[in-house]
């Protein structure tokens, strides 16, 4: 665990959540500031800061990520600061339950 890390925090039961779902290897929760009426966030429990460094042993995780999320509306993964992550911990937004624009929200 990354102690700093807001979602492992999570994923330790030491920051409470809205949990939705979770496994073995994911848990999905609520998002404090939503940008939907539906806006989840599914992480790892394992820390991984983003998307970039996702090994070749982790295909089957980064699989199990996006059929986790396959009954959400639009999926979206920020990479890094410039890609505007904002919290060093893979995550996955699972947004809906309006129509969506052409822009993340």
């Amino acid at each position: 665990m990354a102690e700093q890390c807001i979602f492992c925090r999570i994923v330790a039961g030491e920051v409470p959540s809205d949990k939705v779902y979770q496994d073995e290897d994911f848990v999905a929760f609520r998002d404090i500031s939503p940008q939907a009426p539906t806006h989840v966030l599914i992480i790892p429990r394992t820390h991984i800061t983003s998307l970039a460094q996702l090994t070749e042993e982790q295909k089957e995780l980064a699989g199990r990520l996006i059929i986790i999320a396959k009954r959400g509306y639009r999926l979206v993964i920020n990479c890094g600061p410039e890609g505007g992550q904002l919290v060093p911990h893979l995550h996955l937004h699972l947004i809906g339950g309006r129509k969506l624009s052409d822009r993340f929200g």
